[in-house]
């Protein structure tokens, strides 16, 4: 009974061990298993974690690069939007440039880039302009009007000259933005724009207009004209009635509108400020330019333009120079001669129709374009007051200045024997007579006598 009892003990003992052991082995594979499941539950969470922060990460990141496309396109859309607006300051009928413009453009360029490479080299840059006085003038008795000469003056860069020169520059600067937006500028639009240049500003227009005078004097060497730098007077030019289509292209559509002079009733048709891109029909057989508004008015509402088949011309006084280009422009594309009818004195003589004819000292750079050479004086001459028995005025004293200076000094004058006859006639007889004393003998003389008289021996007109 001992042995079985202590037998029963032993195998308790090792129950209670092995159980003891399995106990700490159980607790052991336990705490093993629980840490496996920590650490996968903290790998778990971590990956959780990571992943949303990862997920957080990738969304800030998409939302900087969606931002970054916003800002793009709209910055895209900003310049498309800025460059629509330049594209609008352009016509939209805007047409390749013509001959001329590009050849405006190119002396424009040419001129500044000179003067860049000169200040380069650390020179003085100058610019050359042609002296525009009647000392600097010659009469082509071949080509029929004012050449200028040789003579030039230099504008060099000082400190002194700084303003001029600044002031040279930006005007050709204008003068090439109104080429290339094909637009203009009178003379009193580009003084204004000077506002904007800081110190290269005008104080008064003169200044800005010698400035453009110089730069167009300075061109006229390649036939460039104001017009052609697009600077236009800022009056019209004069009046026209009679057989006459003017074809006058829209700027902006193109279209040309045809417009007939004979169709304005008691009025006229108005010259504008620039003609270059006019062009004409017309069976006229000459075109009469007159001095007076008086006498042109008289002639276009009785219609001497229909009953003799002809042009009426309002000069004006001294044409401007829309006037003189439109006579040029007419008298050579429809191959009318032009007949001019002005007062019988030293002014209508030597100034208003010489200028038509030959050009004047201080513009001669411009005869090439503005002058009429074929021109020849109708009347009112001299010998008029004699044949007529016009009423006259005394010559003033400053009528005998011009009238002996123009003897003298004018090339045009000398280089012609029958005007100094004229002129040396008129200063013997030491009268003037205007074209309306012709109305001494009835309003309507110079239309039913005096004109067809004249018309009908042209051969005796001065030249």
């Amino acid at each position: 009974m001992a042995v079985k009892r202590k037998a029963s003990v032993k195998k308790k003992a090792r129950a209670k061990k092995s159980a003891a052991v399995k106990k700490k082995a159980g607790g052991k594979k336990g705490a093993v298993v629980k840490k496996k499941a920590r650490a996968k539950k903290s790998a778990a969470v971590k990956k959780k974690a990571g992943g949303k922060k990862g997920a957080a990460v990738k969304k800030k990141a998409a939302g900087k690069k969606k931002a970054t496309r916003k800002k793009k396109a709209t910055k895209r859309k900003l310049s498309k939007k800025k460059a629509g607006r330049r594209k609008a300051a352009v016509p939209k009928s805007r047409k390749a440039m013509t001959k001329s413009d590009k050849t405006t453009i190119r002396l424009i360029d040419q001129s500044a880039a000179t003067v860049h490479e000169t200040i380069k080299k650390s020179q003085k840059p100058d610019l050359l302009f042609p002296v525009r006085s009647l000392g600097n003038v010659s009469y082509s008795k071949k080509k029929g009007y004012f050449e200028i000469g040789k003579q030039k003056k230099t504008r060099t860069l000082t400190v002194n000259t700084v303003k001029s020169f600044a002031q040279t520059l930006r005007m050709m600067a204008l003068s090439k933005q109104l080429v290339q937006t094909n637009d203009f500028a009178t003379k009193r639009d580009a003084y204004y724009q000077s506002k904007n240049w800081d110190a290269a500003k005008f104080e008064e227009q003169s200044e800005s207009d010698t400035v453009m005078d110089d730069i167009e004097a300075m061109f006229s060497v390649d036939r460039i004209s104001r017009e052609q730098l697009r600077f236009i007077p800022d009056e019209h030019g004069g009046a026209v009635a009679g057989r006459l289509v003017v074809l006058d292209p829209d700027r902006e559509t193109g279209r040309v509108e045809r417009i007939d002079c004979t169709r304005f009733g008691s009025g006229a048709y108005s010259i504008p400020s620039s003609v270059e891109q006019l062009s004409f029909e017309t069976k006229a057989k000459f075109i009469l330019a007159i001095e007076t508004g008086g006498v042109f008015q008289r002639l276009q509402s009785h219609k001497f333009w229909e009953t003799n088949n002809c042009i009426l011309i309002s000069l004006a006084g001294v044409p401007a120079r829309s006037t003189r280009r439109f006579i040029r422009k007419l008298s050579d594309e429809c191959k009318i001669p032009v007949y001019a009818f002005v007062d019988c004195d030293p002014y209508g003589i030597s100034n208003i129709y010489r200028t038509l004819k030959v050009g004047s000292g201080n513009a001669a750079h411009l005869s090439q374009f503005f002058c009429v050479p074929n021109a020849r004086f109708l009347g009112v001459t001299p010998q008029d007051i004699i044949d007529y028995q016009l009423p006259t005025h005394p010559l003033q004293e400053v009528d005998i200045k011009r009238a002996k200076d123009a003897l003298k000094n004018d090339p045009f004058f000398k280089s012609q024997v029958p005007w100094q006859k004229a002129i040396e006639q008129l200063l013997k007889m030491g009268v003037r007579a205007e074209q309306q004393a012709l109305a001494m003998w009835g309003l309507n003389y110079v239309i039913e006598e005096y004109l067809p008289a004249k018309l009908a021996n042209r051969g005796a007109f001065l030249p």
